[in-house]
């Protein structure tokens, strides 16, 4: 006999699978932009009104103490209608995908190198403009990406998510978990696919590092794929321009392979959250700052 808690559990489920279904055929029947511009409004009102909006404004105040009590506000309001808009293109990614005119991409000669080539090479990005859209010059391209991402508890609704996202990651779309990491090194070092990861967020047990000037936690994972996998960094980061049109920029980061394999990884997670830093400090607007990113 199912315990009351567990079919409780599993009725919520199916009551979100449904609205979320729901929700999706809706905005899939309106078209790309106006889908997006209506989410986007709709965060904009709503959103100051929960209890992340709260936390958001702390880290805000924390990184960028310069700012006005009004300018934070100003950007976190932005910050909402772009997560707002987010939400709804990933319903619409196949349709993106085959409108390339959206994106305009900005990369150093080395990045389009390895892309033109097809070579071997790691995807770091953060949390910014569409981030989901990172990996898509190299997508257009015909590369296969494996990518990482927070699985929801709900499993109904996590596939739903996953297939939206099939065509991004035809390398697989991999859950974080205990064997999450052994399989990433396994492609890393078997070059099997090209791996993507967002590198912003914060690891509990992961390396100390300084972001804003304060001490932060970051994953070791990114460089320590590329570092056993002798693959190169590329950088990267989503901007929203205007509407559901976006700059894709990329860039390779250097990473030393000395005897010292943990001062690599170090230096190099410290080296691409300065990147990160400065892009955020360009246009704060465009980050995710819900994060509880700082130690």
């Amino acid at each position: 006999m199912q315990k009351p808690q567990t079919a409780s559990v599993s009725l919520l489920h199916r009551i979100e699978y449904l609205l979320l279904t729901l929700a999706v055929r809706l905005f899939r029947a309106l078209p790309l932009g106006p889908a997006s511009a209506v989410m986007g409004k709709l965060w904009r009102w709503i959103a100051p009104f929960t209890h992340r909006h709260g936390r958001a404004l702390d880290h805000l105040a924390q990184a960028l103490p310069e700012l006005s009590a009004r300018e934070r506000e100003t950007i976190l309001r932005d910050m909402w209608e772009n997560l707002g808009r987010v939400a709804v293109e990933t319903f619409h990614i196949r349709e993106i995908l085959a409108a390339p005119e959206r994106i305009e991409f900005v990369a150093d000669a080395e990045t389009r190198a390895i892309l033109d080539k097809g070579a071997p090479c790691l995807f770091v990005s953060l949390h910014a403009g569409n981030w989901e859209l990172s990996v898509m010059p190299a997508v257009q391209r015909g590369l296969d990406i494996a990518g990482v991402y927070q699985a929801l508890k709900n499993p109904g609704a996590d596939q739903l998510l996953r297939d939206m996202r099939g065509d991004l990651y035809r390398g697989g779309l991999f859950s974080k978990g205990p064997d999450t990491a052994r399989k990433l090194l396994s492609i890393a070092r078997n070059h099997s696919a090209h791996i993507a990861i967002m590198g912003d967020l914060k690891e509990k047990r992961g390396l100390e590092i300084t972001f804003f000037g304060l001490p932060a936690t970051a994953t070791p994972v990114p460089a320590t794929l590329a570092w056993a996998g002798k693959l190169p960094l590329v950088i990267g980061r989503v901007s929203r321009v205007k509407g559901v049109h976006f700059r894709i920029e990329a860039k390779v980061l250097p990473m030393a392979r000395s005897d010292d394999r943990k001062a690599d990884i170090q230096a190099a997670t410290q080296a691409y959250h300065d990147l990160f830093e400065d892009w955020i400090r360009e246009d704060p607007a465009q980050w995710m700052w819900i994060h509880r990113k700082w130690a």
